[in-house]
């Protein structure tokens, strides 16, 4: 795994801490564990999804989609780092 740089320098996580020990356990196949490690894992997950599906076939309501997934995600990256600083 990768350090983070921002915890190795300053002492403090960032909003990507854990993302790459919860697609590891996705892939060892612990899903509830890698939302508890990120719990943005599976709005990215859908988000570049429906971004990848979108360069190859065209459908109705993809922007909708995808604006909806990346308000989803956001709130989730943001609320998630805020909590980690909560005693």
């Amino acid at each position: 795994m990768l350090p983070c740089l921002n915890k190795s320098y300053f002492g403090v996580e960032c909003m990507g801490c854990g993302l790459q020990r919860s697609l590891s356990l996705i892939l060892e196949g612990s899903f509830i564990e890698a939302f508890y490690m990120y719990p943005a894992i599976y709005s990215l997950i859908a988000l570049f999804g429906n971004i990848t599906l979108q360069l190859f076939i065209s459908y109705k309501y993809a922007n909708t989609i995808t604006n909806i997934l990346l308000i989803i995600t956001g709130i989730t990256v943001i609320s998630n780092y805020i909590l980690k600083f909560i005693p």
